[in-house]
């Protein structure tokens, strides 16, 4: 009989997991939001990601959705645990109350199963959970995935991480095995501080080249450079490579932000400097980029569009928002172009649906990213984007 698999949380993360998994599994979605259980049930995907849309308008899913913990857990196997842990600037460390909530429902309601946690948390807090429920099997998989892409980096993982060696932790890694296109995908079965360690560094990692990018970009604006010139010849070393490399306003987003955060704090007894520099270039960088477009003197800026990155739903902690913050401090009035924003104003600034009114209203339009929309209005927009990618 195919195992039952409980996946708590659906955001970008369990939701691509849900639907990948209903394709061989019977696969519970758990979610407190009774909207995006609703949503699911009718088979649309409640966040933005083209490939779950897909599958669940085409794929034959062994899927359901409910908000009602002991209902989905009863005869769990696998519980997979996918809810944000957002950091809280107070304790220093990963807000992990919705992970603990749903090990706790686990606990009471399907002991017999191992639990998984997707969730990005504090190093050593899967040993400190597996204390407070000794009869449970809990491990730690750390995910690699880009919001909007969730189902495409789970078809073509980089690699799959499951910390913990028992017979269940191979069974879970076999299984994303299973649901990956790839077939050479590497596989890394190790400890759960060590896992957690993993996805802390590699995140923490890709701030660092984009924190480096982005203060050649701020070198290159300041001397009056050709920051692509510069940055060309230095990414053709095949050490260093053109891969993110495009300069930006700063690492946003859910994840960079967050994680980096946490492992600087998870530095708390070990000599550090580049972890710091890493945290603090990003709003060094913010702070340059506002204080360039003040010194421009706008009447009114536009600011175009919220989201993190294109093809996102997602609007929190994008680094536009820095920008967008720093120039209102400033005096300088400010409106918003985002249609996917539901409110009528943003941090007390307007947000217009209409394209063409927010364009002809606007003397400055600041954009992290270059898009076709603004192509009849270039002399007016500020970017720093080089190379049109993320």
């Amino acid at each position: 009989m195919t195992p039952k698999i409980v996946v708590a949380g659906i955001g970008y993360v369990g939701l691509s997991l849900a639907v990948l998994l209903a394709q061989r599994h019977r696969v519970v979605a758990l979610d407190v939001s009774a909207e995006r259980v609703a949503q699911l049930a009718r088979g649309i995907a409640p966040i933005e990601d083209e490939g779950a849309s897909h599958l669940l308008a085409t794929a034959k899913l062994m899927l359901s959705a409910t908000t009602d913990a002991a209902e989905a857990m009863a005869g769990a196997d696998f519980v997979i645990v996918a809810t944000p842990t957002s950091y809280d600037p107070k304790s220093n460390r990963f807000d992990t109350a919705s992970v603990e909530t749903v090990i706790a429902w686990a606990a009471e309601h399907a002991p017999a199963a191992a639990v998984v946690i997707k969730s990005t948390i504090p190093v050593g807090f899967t040993d400190d959970i597996r204390m407070r429920h000794p009869g449970q099997e809990i491990l730690f998989s750390p995910e690699f995935l880009r919001e909007g892409r969730a189902v495409q980096d789970n078809l073509h993982p980089s690699r799959i991480v499951v910390g913990g060696t028992s017979a269940r932790a191979r069974a879970f890694g076999q299984m994303l095995q299973e649901i990956a296109e790839r077939p050479d995908v590497p596989v890394l079965f190790c400890g759960s501080r060590e896992a957690e360690a993993i996805k802390l560094f590699s995140n923490t990692y890709l701030a660092m080249r984009v924190a480096f990018f982005n203060e050649l970009d701020s070198y290159a604006m300041a001397f009056g450079m050709d920051s692509r010139a510069i940055t060309d010849g230095v990414c053709l070393d095949p050490r260093i490579g053109r891969h993110y490399n495009n300069p930006s306003f700063g690492y946003g987003g859910y994840c960079l932000p967050k994680d980096t955060k946490q492992l600087l704090a998870n530095y708390d007894r070990v000599p550090q400097n580049l972890i710091r520099a890493i945290v603090e270039a990003n709003a060094t960088r913010k702070d340059f980029i506002a204080a360039d477009i003040v010194a421009r003197n706008p009447r009114k800026v536009g600011i175009y569009r919220l989201v993190m990155k294109k093809d996102s739903d997602n609007f929190r902690d994008s680094s536009i928002q820095g920008i967008m913050k720093r120039i209102k401090a400033k005096g300088i009035e400010v409106v918003v172009y985002e249609p996917r924003y539901p409110g009528a104003d943003f941090f007390r600034s307007p947000v217009v649906k209409d394209l063409e009114a927010f364009k002809a209203d606007c003397d400055l339009i600041v954009a992290n990213r270059m898009d076709a929309d603004l192509a009849d209005v270039v002399d007016r927009v500020y970017t720093r984007d080089l190379y049109g990618a993320d």
